[in-house]
Protein backbone atom coordinates (compact mmCIF):
# COMPACT_ATOMS: atom_id res chain seq x y z
CA UNK A 1 0.00 0.00 0.00
CA UNK A 2 1.40 3.63 -0.77
CA UNK A 3 2.20 5.62 2.09
CA UNK A 4 1.46 8.78 0.24
CA UNK A 5 -2.94 8.04 0.45
CA UNK A 6 -5.68 10.65 0.78
CA UNK A 7 -6.27 10.69 4.31
CA UNK A 8 -2.78 12.43 4.97
CA UNK A 9 -5.04 15.41 3.66
CA UNK A 10 -7.09 14.67 6.91
CA UNK A 11 -4.03 14.35 9.56
CA UNK A 12 -5.95 11.20 10.12
CA UNK A 13 -4.28 8.08 8.40
CA UNK A 14 -5.57 4.63 8.80
CA UNK A 15 -2.22 3.56 9.51
CA UNK A 16 1.21 5.17 10.46
CA UNK A 17 4.05 4.63 7.26
CA UNK A 18 7.90 4.21 8.12
CA UNK A 19 10.29 7.03 6.58
CA UNK A 20 13.65 5.91 5.73
CA UNK A 21 16.66 7.67 4.75
CA UNK A 22 17.76 7.29 1.16
CA UNK A 23 21.58 6.25 0.48
CA UNK A 24 23.44 5.53 -2.54
CA UNK A 25 20.36 4.93 -4.53
CA UNK A 26 18.65 2.99 -1.49
CA UNK A 27 16.02 3.44 1.19
CA UNK A 28 18.14 2.69 4.08
CA UNK A 29 16.51 1.78 7.30
CA UNK A 30 17.93 3.04 10.83
CA UNK A 31 18.26 1.94 14.74
CA UNK A 32 15.71 4.74 15.89
CA UNK A 33 12.82 6.84 14.60
CA UNK A 34 10.78 9.86 15.90
CA UNK A 35 7.49 10.52 15.14
CA UNK A 36 5.89 13.25 12.79
CA UNK A 37 2.43 14.12 13.70
CA UNK A 38 -0.27 16.00 12.04
CA UNK A 39 -0.65 20.26 12.54
CA UNK A 40 -4.10 19.89 11.68
CA UNK A 41 -4.91 17.38 14.19
CA UNK A 42 -1.89 16.56 16.41
CA UNK A 43 -2.04 12.70 15.47
CA UNK A 44 1.23 11.05 14.33
CA UNK A 45 1.11 10.07 10.29
CA UNK A 46 4.57 8.96 10.13
CA UNK A 47 7.04 7.11 11.95
CA UNK A 48 10.66 8.67 10.46
CA UNK A 49 14.00 6.87 10.53
CA UNK A 50 16.45 9.25 12.06
CA UNK A 51 19.74 9.03 10.58
CA UNK A 52 22.90 8.49 13.29
CA UNK A 53 26.46 9.70 12.69
CA UNK A 54 27.44 6.67 10.61
CA UNK A 55 24.26 7.25 8.10
CA UNK A 56 25.49 10.34 7.42
CA UNK A 57 29.25 9.34 6.64
CA UNK A 58 28.01 7.18 4.33
CA UNK A 59 25.61 9.18 2.66
CA UNK A 60 28.68 11.55 1.83
CA UNK A 61 31.02 8.94 0.92
CA UNK A 62 28.03 7.58 -1.56
CA UNK A 63 28.07 11.26 -2.71
CA UNK A 64 31.76 11.41 -3.31
CA UNK A 65 31.67 8.15 -4.98
CA UNK A 66 28.85 9.22 -7.44
CA UNK A 67 31.72 12.31 -8.22
CA UNK A 68 33.81 9.75 -9.76
CA UNK A 69 31.50 7.49 -11.23
CA UNK A 70 29.84 8.29 -14.74
CA UNK A 71 27.72 11.63 -13.00
CA UNK A 72 30.74 13.47 -12.72
CA UNK A 73 31.82 12.58 -16.79
CA UNK A 74 28.41 13.61 -18.42
CA UNK A 75 28.35 17.14 -19.73
CA UNK A 76 25.89 19.88 -19.28
CA UNK A 77 23.49 19.07 -21.79
CA UNK A 78 23.36 15.31 -20.57
CA UNK A 79 22.62 16.35 -16.92
CA UNK A 80 19.94 18.78 -18.35
CA UNK A 81 18.29 15.85 -20.00
CA UNK A 82 18.11 14.14 -16.33
CA UNK A 83 16.84 17.02 -14.40
CA UNK A 84 13.75 17.17 -17.28
CA UNK A 85 12.98 13.34 -16.19
CA UNK A 86 13.29 14.38 -12.78
CA UNK A 87 10.70 17.29 -13.79
CA UNK A 88 9.01 14.75 -15.23
CA UNK A 89 8.86 12.56 -12.86
CA UNK A 90 7.29 14.88 -10.16
CA UNK A 91 4.73 16.37 -12.30
CA UNK A 92 3.37 11.84 -12.76
CA UNK A 93 3.84 11.66 -8.88
CA UNK A 94 1.60 15.36 -8.57
CA UNK A 95 -1.25 14.22 -5.84
CA UNK A 96 1.46 11.83 -4.08
CA UNK A 97 3.51 14.94 -3.58
CA UNK A 98 0.20 17.20 -2.58
CA UNK A 99 -0.34 14.76 -0.18
CA UNK A 100 2.85 14.46 1.26
CA UNK A 101 2.98 18.30 1.58
CA UNK A 102 -0.39 18.61 2.93
CA UNK A 103 0.50 16.10 5.32
CA UNK A 104 3.02 17.46 6.80
CA UNK A 105 2.28 21.32 6.98
CA UNK A 106 -1.32 21.36 7.06
CA UNK A 107 -1.24 23.84 4.28
CA UNK A 108 -4.53 24.05 2.03
CA UNK A 109 -4.61 21.44 -0.96
CA UNK A 110 -5.10 24.68 -3.53
CA UNK A 111 -1.85 26.12 -2.46
CA UNK A 112 -0.34 22.62 -2.91
CA UNK A 113 -1.80 22.15 -6.22
CA UNK A 114 -1.08 25.72 -7.26
CA UNK A 115 2.42 27.07 -6.07
CA UNK A 116 4.06 24.03 -4.25
CA UNK A 117 4.10 21.61 -6.48
CA UNK A 118 4.00 22.99 -9.88
CA UNK A 119 7.38 24.81 -8.43
CA UNK A 120 8.90 21.77 -7.48
CA UNK A 121 8.98 20.82 -11.30
CA UNK A 122 9.58 24.26 -12.83
CA UNK A 123 12.90 24.54 -10.83
CA UNK A 124 14.29 21.72 -12.40
CA UNK A 125 13.29 23.03 -16.51
CA UNK A 126 14.23 26.31 -15.27
CA UNK A 127 17.95 25.43 -13.63
CA UNK A 128 18.07 22.75 -16.51
CA UNK A 129 17.97 25.56 -19.42
CA UNK A 130 20.40 27.97 -16.96
CA UNK A 131 23.05 25.68 -17.00
CA UNK A 132 22.91 24.64 -20.93
CA UNK A 133 22.69 28.43 -21.62
CA UNK A 134 25.14 30.34 -19.43
CA UNK A 135 27.93 32.46 -20.96
CA UNK A 136 31.50 32.63 -19.05
CA UNK A 137 34.39 34.89 -19.39
CA UNK A 138 36.42 34.93 -22.74
CA UNK A 139 39.38 37.58 -23.05
CA UNK A 140 41.83 38.26 -25.84
CA UNK A 141 44.86 39.65 -24.56
CA UNK A 142 47.22 41.42 -26.00
CA UNK A 143 50.89 42.29 -24.03
CA UNK A 144 53.22 45.08 -24.64
CA UNK A 145 55.80 42.50 -26.06
CA UNK A 146 53.45 41.79 -28.93
CA UNK A 147 52.35 38.13 -27.32
CA UNK A 148 48.85 37.13 -27.49
CA UNK A 149 46.96 34.99 -25.37
CA UNK A 150 43.02 33.78 -24.64
CA UNK A 151 41.89 33.55 -21.40
CA UNK A 152 38.28 31.82 -20.83
CA UNK A 153 36.64 30.47 -17.98
CA UNK A 154 35.26 26.78 -17.19
CA UNK A 155 32.62 25.60 -14.53
CA UNK A 156 33.57 22.82 -12.20
CA UNK A 157 31.56 21.56 -9.61
CA UNK A 158 31.80 22.89 -6.01
CA UNK A 159 31.78 18.97 -4.93
CA UNK A 160 29.45 17.30 -2.48
CA UNK A 161 26.62 19.97 -1.29
CA UNK A 162 25.22 19.33 2.39
CA UNK A 163 21.36 21.15 1.70
CA UNK A 164 19.77 21.79 4.88
CA UNK A 165 16.47 23.32 4.30
CA UNK A 166 13.00 24.37 6.07
CA UNK A 167 9.61 23.07 6.49
CA UNK A 168 7.78 26.32 5.94
CA UNK A 169 7.76 25.38 1.73
CA UNK A 170 9.45 22.20 1.90
CA UNK A 171 9.63 21.06 -1.63
CA UNK A 172 9.67 23.95 -3.37
CA UNK A 173 12.85 25.00 -1.14
CA UNK A 174 14.41 22.04 -1.75
CA UNK A 175 14.44 21.65 -5.36
CA UNK A 176 15.54 25.75 -5.64
CA UNK A 177 18.75 23.85 -3.95
CA UNK A 178 18.64 21.00 -5.33
CA UNK A 179 17.92 21.61 -9.20
CA UNK A 180 20.71 23.82 -9.30
CA UNK A 181 23.57 21.81 -7.78
CA UNK A 182 22.47 19.12 -10.01
CA UNK A 183 22.60 20.84 -13.00
CA UNK A 184 26.28 22.23 -12.02
CA UNK A 185 27.44 18.49 -11.62
CA UNK A 186 27.70 18.30 -7.93
CA UNK A 187 26.54 15.02 -5.41
CA UNK A 188 23.82 16.45 -2.97
CA UNK A 189 23.29 15.25 1.01
CA UNK A 190 19.92 16.43 1.90
CA UNK A 191 18.65 16.97 5.27
CA UNK A 192 14.95 18.06 5.13
CA UNK A 193 13.46 19.36 8.51
CA UNK A 194 12.33 16.81 11.19
CA UNK A 195 8.95 18.50 10.41
CA UNK A 196 8.58 17.86 6.74
CA UNK A 197 9.91 14.75 6.00
CA UNK A 198 7.81 13.31 3.64
CA UNK A 199 8.09 15.45 0.06
CA UNK A 200 11.54 14.89 -0.01
CA UNK A 201 11.39 11.13 0.24
CA UNK A 202 8.59 10.84 -2.43
CA UNK A 203 11.81 13.42 -3.94
CA UNK A 204 14.00 10.40 -3.61
CA UNK A 205 11.82 7.91 -5.16
CA UNK A 206 11.23 10.25 -8.23
CA UNK A 207 15.20 10.31 -8.38
CA UNK A 208 15.15 6.73 -8.94
CA UNK A 209 12.74 6.28 -11.01
CA UNK A 210 14.07 8.87 -13.18
CA UNK A 211 17.50 6.73 -13.51
CA UNK A 212 19.55 9.80 -11.22
CA UNK A 213 22.69 7.35 -10.47
CA UNK A 214 23.44 6.21 -7.27
CA UNK A 215 24.61 8.46 -4.72
CA UNK A 216 24.09 11.72 -6.69
CA UNK A 217 21.00 12.89 -4.38
CA UNK A 218 21.06 11.13 -0.78
CA UNK A 219 18.55 12.00 1.69
CA UNK A 220 19.01 11.83 5.69
CA UNK A 221 16.31 12.47 8.22
CA UNK A 222 16.77 14.08 11.91
CA UNK A 223 17.06 16.58 13.80
CA UNK A 224 19.93 19.81 14.02
CA UNK A 225 22.30 19.70 17.40
CA UNK A 226 23.88 16.31 17.75
CA UNK A 227 21.72 14.54 15.15
CA UNK A 228 21.68 14.86 11.43
CA UNK A 229 22.05 18.39 10.87
CA UNK A 230 24.83 19.07 12.89
CA UNK A 231 26.50 15.42 11.61
CA UNK A 232 26.04 16.88 8.04
CA UNK A 233 27.40 20.24 8.33
CA UNK A 234 30.15 19.58 10.38
CA UNK A 235 31.67 16.43 7.60
CA UNK A 236 35.08 17.08 6.46
CA UNK A 237 34.32 15.55 3.35
CA UNK A 238 31.38 18.05 2.30
CA UNK A 239 32.41 21.15 0.48
CA UNK A 240 29.71 23.39 0.19
CA UNK A 241 26.78 23.89 2.80
CA UNK A 242 23.56 25.51 1.40
CA UNK A 243 20.80 26.48 4.62
CA UNK A 244 17.51 28.02 5.08
CA UNK A 245 16.05 28.55 8.37
CA UNK A 246 16.23 30.96 11.22
CA UNK A 247 19.45 33.02 11.47
CA UNK A 248 20.81 31.91 14.41
CA UNK A 249 20.98 28.70 13.12
CA UNK A 250 22.88 30.09 10.11
CA UNK A 251 24.98 31.39 12.60
CA UNK A 252 25.54 28.75 14.17
CA UNK A 253 26.36 26.78 10.89
CA UNK A 254 28.70 29.13 9.22
CA UNK A 255 31.27 28.81 12.32
CA UNK A 256 31.41 25.35 11.71
CA UNK A 257 31.80 26.10 8.16
CA UNK A 258 34.27 28.54 8.59
CA UNK A 259 36.80 26.24 9.76
CA UNK A 260 37.66 24.66 7.11
CA UNK A 261 36.71 27.55 4.63
CA UNK A 262 33.33 26.04 3.13
CA UNK A 263 31.45 28.25 1.08
CA UNK A 264 27.91 28.91 2.68
CA UNK A 265 24.81 30.31 1.07
CA UNK A 266 22.25 31.36 3.61
CA UNK A 267 18.53 32.81 3.39
CA UNK A 268 17.52 33.32 6.75
CA UNK A 269 14.94 35.55 8.60
CA UNK A 270 13.03 38.64 7.98
CA UNK A 271 11.43 41.18 9.68
CA UNK A 272 9.37 42.60 6.45
CA UNK A 273 8.49 45.90 5.92
CA UNK A 274 5.20 46.92 3.92
CA UNK A 275 4.89 50.90 2.91
CA UNK A 276 1.62 51.85 1.87
CA UNK A 277 1.64 55.39 0.71
CA UNK A 278 -2.07 57.61 0.74
CA UNK A 279 -1.81 57.19 -3.44
CA UNK A 280 -2.04 54.09 -3.72
CA UNK A 281 -4.77 51.73 -5.12
CA UNK A 282 -6.29 51.14 -1.24
CA UNK A 283 -8.42 47.92 -2.36
CA UNK A 284 -5.04 46.77 -4.04
CA UNK A 285 -3.05 47.47 -1.09
CA UNK A 286 -5.77 45.74 1.51
CA UNK A 287 -5.50 42.95 -0.57
CA UNK A 288 -2.19 42.08 -1.09
CA UNK A 289 -1.33 42.84 2.05
CA UNK A 290 -3.79 40.29 3.22
CA UNK A 291 -1.85 37.91 1.17
CA UNK A 292 1.90 38.87 2.16
CA UNK A 293 0.72 38.69 5.81
CA UNK A 294 -1.12 35.75 6.08
CA UNK A 295 -0.29 33.40 3.16
CA UNK A 296 1.37 30.12 4.45
CA UNK A 297 -0.22 30.90 8.18
CA UNK A 298 2.65 33.99 7.89
CA UNK A 299 5.33 31.11 8.14
CA UNK A 300 7.13 32.77 4.69
CA UNK A 301 10.73 34.16 5.31
CA UNK A 302 9.16 36.93 2.75
CA UNK A 303 5.89 37.86 4.73
CA UNK A 304 5.15 41.32 6.05
CA UNK A 305 5.07 41.61 10.10
CA UNK A 306 5.65 45.41 9.72
CA UNK A 307 3.08 47.62 7.72
CA UNK A 308 3.43 51.46 7.85
CA UNK A 309 0.80 53.38 6.61
CA UNK A 310 0.75 56.96 5.71
CA UNK A 311 -1.46 58.84 8.17
CA UNK A 312 -4.31 60.52 5.88
CA UNK A 313 -5.34 56.22 4.97
CA UNK A 314 -4.21 54.78 8.25
CA UNK A 315 -7.31 54.33 9.88
CA UNK A 316 -9.40 53.44 7.13
CA UNK A 317 -6.45 51.06 5.91
CA UNK A 318 -6.23 49.46 9.68
CA UNK A 319 -10.11 48.87 9.53
CA UNK A 320 -10.04 47.62 6.31
CA UNK A 321 -6.69 45.22 6.88
CA UNK A 322 -8.70 43.81 10.12
CA UNK A 323 -12.02 43.46 8.41
CA UNK A 324 -10.25 41.16 5.97
CA UNK A 325 -8.26 38.83 8.32
CA UNK A 326 -11.52 38.26 10.42
CA UNK A 327 -13.07 37.02 7.13
CA UNK A 328 -10.07 34.39 6.44
CA UNK A 329 -12.07 30.90 6.07
CA UNK A 330 -10.85 28.08 7.90
CA UNK A 331 -11.88 24.28 7.05
CA UNK A 332 -10.19 21.50 6.63
CA UNK A 333 -6.47 21.27 4.06
CA UNK A 334 -8.97 18.96 1.42
CA UNK A 335 -11.21 22.20 1.64
CA UNK A 336 -10.26 24.41 -1.86
CA UNK A 337 -11.63 27.38 0.27
CA UNK A 338 -9.95 26.96 3.25
CA UNK A 339 -7.54 29.95 3.65
CA UNK A 340 -5.95 29.34 7.44
CA UNK A 341 -4.01 26.72 7.68
CA UNK A 342 -2.46 25.79 11.13
CA UNK A 343 1.25 26.17 12.62
CA UNK A 344 4.04 23.58 11.68
CA UNK A 345 3.62 21.91 15.36
CA UNK A 346 2.52 22.54 18.69
CA UNK A 347 6.17 24.12 20.08
CA UNK A 348 6.04 27.07 17.06
CA UNK A 349 2.08 27.62 17.95
CA UNK A 350 3.34 28.51 21.29
CA UNK A 351 6.17 30.74 20.42
CA UNK A 352 3.61 32.56 18.51
CA UNK A 353 0.63 32.50 20.88
CA UNK A 354 3.88 34.14 23.14
CA UNK A 355 4.57 36.95 21.30
CA UNK A 356 0.55 37.72 20.81
CA UNK A 357 0.34 37.77 24.69
CA UNK A 358 3.95 39.73 24.52
CA UNK A 359 2.01 42.98 22.40
CA UNK A 360 -0.59 42.75 24.69
CA UNK A 361 1.89 43.42 27.73
CA UNK A 362 4.22 46.09 25.51
CA UNK A 363 1.04 48.12 25.16
CA UNK A 364 -0.55 46.66 21.51
CA UNK A 365 -4.13 47.06 20.66
CA UNK A 366 -5.31 44.10 18.73
CA UNK A 367 -7.82 44.89 16.10
CA UNK A 368 -8.42 41.10 15.30
CA UNK A 369 -7.52 37.87 16.33
CA UNK A 370 -4.94 37.47 19.08
CA UNK A 371 -5.80 33.65 20.19
CA UNK A 372 -6.81 30.17 19.40
CA UNK A 373 -9.74 29.23 17.46
CA UNK A 374 -12.40 26.36 18.72
CA UNK A 375 -13.89 23.74 16.16
CA UNK A 376 -15.33 21.00 17.99
CA UNK A 377 -13.44 18.61 15.91
CA UNK A 378 -10.23 16.86 15.31
CA UNK A 379 -8.56 20.63 14.47
CA UNK A 380 -8.51 21.48 18.19
CA UNK A 381 -6.19 19.08 18.54
CA UNK A 382 -3.91 21.01 15.96
CA UNK A 383 -2.10 24.15 15.95
CA UNK A 384 -4.28 26.82 14.92
CA UNK A 385 -3.89 30.55 15.54
CA UNK A 386 -6.07 33.16 14.56
CA UNK A 387 -4.82 35.62 12.23
CA UNK A 388 -4.08 38.84 14.07
CA UNK A 389 -3.13 42.68 13.61
CA UNK A 390 -2.05 45.08 16.24
CA UNK A 391 -1.29 48.67 16.57
CA UNK A 392 0.01 51.26 18.94
CA UNK A 393 3.36 49.67 19.80
CA UNK A 394 6.50 51.69 19.79
CA UNK A 395 9.25 51.27 17.13
CA UNK A 396 11.61 49.02 19.58
CA UNK A 397 8.98 46.84 21.42
CA UNK A 398 10.17 43.28 20.50
CA UNK A 399 6.64 42.43 18.78
CA UNK A 400 7.95 45.01 16.18
CA UNK A 401 11.85 43.85 16.40
CA UNK A 402 11.91 40.04 16.49
CA UNK A 403 10.49 37.84 13.66
CA UNK A 404 7.30 36.02 14.52
CA UNK A 405 6.55 34.19 12.17
CA UNK A 406 3.10 33.88 12.23
CA UNK A 407 0.34 34.90 11.19
CA UNK A 408 0.69 38.84 12.89
CA UNK A 409 1.24 41.92 11.76
CA UNK A 410 1.72 45.50 13.75
CA UNK A 411 0.30 48.53 11.10
CA UNK A 412 1.73 52.15 12.67
CA UNK A 413 1.54 55.48 10.84
CA UNK A 414 4.34 57.58 8.66
CA UNK A 415 4.12 61.36 7.71
CA UNK A 416 7.18 61.26 4.80
CA UNK A 417 8.51 59.04 2.11
CA UNK A 418 12.17 59.85 4.28
CA UNK A 419 10.14 58.81 7.06
CA UNK A 420 8.73 55.58 5.68
CA UNK A 421 12.24 54.33 4.47
CA UNK A 422 13.96 55.05 7.80
CA UNK A 423 11.11 52.93 9.16
CA UNK A 424 11.40 50.23 7.11
CA UNK A 425 15.35 50.14 7.69
CA UNK A 426 15.01 50.11 11.26
CA UNK A 427 15.66 46.57 11.69
CA UNK A 428 18.32 43.97 12.05
CA UNK A 429 17.08 42.20 9.37
CA UNK A 430 17.12 42.94 5.63
CA UNK A 431 15.13 40.53 3.05
CA UNK A 432 11.85 42.33 1.69
CA UNK A 433 9.94 44.86 1.30
CA UNK A 434 6.65 46.10 -0.58
CA UNK A 435 5.67 49.45 -1.36
CA UNK A 436 2.36 50.68 -2.33
CA UNK A 437 1.71 54.17 -4.46
CA UNK A 438 1.17 55.27 -7.39
CA UNK A 439 4.04 57.42 -7.80
CA UNK A 440 6.38 56.01 -10.66
CA UNK A 441 8.96 57.84 -9.10
CA UNK A 442 8.66 56.85 -5.74
CA UNK A 443 8.79 53.59 -7.22
CA UNK A 444 11.98 53.74 -8.59
CA UNK A 445 13.17 55.38 -5.82
CA UNK A 446 11.84 53.06 -3.31
CA UNK A 447 14.54 49.93 -4.76
CA UNK A 448 17.59 52.23 -3.70
CA UNK A 449 16.31 53.93 -0.63
CA UNK A 450 15.55 50.10 1.80
CA UNK A 451 18.17 48.02 2.95
CA UNK A 452 16.60 44.94 1.22
CA UNK A 453 17.42 42.14 -1.31
CA UNK A 454 13.62 42.21 -2.37
CA UNK A 455 11.53 45.25 -3.38
CA UNK A 456 8.10 44.47 -4.71
CA UNK A 457 6.15 47.54 -5.82
CA UNK A 458 2.55 47.28 -5.97
CA UNK A 459 2.37 43.63 -5.49
CA UNK A 460 3.85 40.57 -3.85
CA UNK A 461 5.62 36.92 -3.78
CA UNK A 462 5.94 37.49 -7.45
CA UNK A 463 9.75 36.76 -9.22
CA UNK A 464 11.16 35.78 -12.18
CA UNK A 465 13.61 32.91 -11.39
CA UNK A 466 16.71 34.34 -13.15
CA UNK A 467 16.64 37.41 -10.70
CA UNK A 468 18.45 37.49 -7.41
CA UNK A 469 17.18 36.14 -4.35
CA UNK A 470 18.56 36.58 -0.68
CA UNK A 471 18.72 38.95 1.84
CA UNK A 472 20.66 40.96 3.82
CA UNK A 473 21.85 41.77 7.55
CA UNK A 474 20.91 39.19 9.60
CA UNK A 475 18.67 37.72 6.59
CA UNK A 476 21.20 36.00 4.96
CA UNK A 477 24.81 35.65 3.26
CA UNK A 478 25.25 35.43 -1.20
CA UNK A 479 22.09 35.39 -3.65
CA UNK A 480 20.28 32.30 -5.57
CA UNK A 481 18.68 31.99 -9.07
CA UNK A 482 19.77 32.13 -12.09
CA UNK A 483 23.20 32.44 -12.74
CA UNK A 484 23.74 33.11 -8.93
CA UNK A 485 22.52 29.79 -8.30
CA UNK A 486 25.28 28.42 -11.18
CA UNK A 487 28.42 30.41 -9.48
CA UNK A 488 27.39 29.61 -5.82
CA UNK A 489 27.18 25.18 -7.17
CA UNK A 490 30.33 25.97 -9.38
CA UNK A 491 33.69 26.83 -9.15
CA UNK A 492 35.12 28.63 -12.32
CA UNK A 493 38.61 27.87 -13.71
CA UNK A 494 40.70 30.07 -15.88
CA UNK A 495 42.45 28.67 -18.80
CA UNK A 496 45.25 30.66 -20.37
CA UNK A 497 46.75 29.96 -23.49
CA UNK A 498 49.56 31.79 -25.21
CA UNK A 499 48.73 31.90 -28.79
CA UNK A 500 52.05 33.79 -29.93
Amino acid sequence: MSLWTPELLTGQPKSVGLLRNFVGGEFVESGSTFAKVSPVTGEQIFDVCEADESAVDAAVQAAQAALKGPWGRLSEQERAVVLRRVADGLERRFEDLVAAEVGDTGKSISQARTLDIPRGAANFRAFADFATTAATESYTTVLPDGRRALNYAVRKPVGVVAIVVPWNLPLLLLTWKVAPALACGNAVVVKPSEETPASATVLAEVMAEAGVPAGVFNLVHGFGPSSAGEYLTRHPSVDAITFTGESATGTAIAKVAADRVKSVSFELGGKNAGLIFADADLDAAVEGSVRSVFTNGGQVCLCTERLYVERPIFTEFAERLAQRASELTYGWPADEATMNMPLISKQHRDKVLSYYDLARSEGAEVLTGGGVPSFGDARDGGCYVQPTVVTGLPQDARATTEEIFGPICHIAPFDTEDEAYALANDSEYGLAATVWTRDVGRAHRAGPALDVGIVWINTWFLRDLRTPFGGMKLSGVGREGGTHSLSFYSEPTNVCIELT
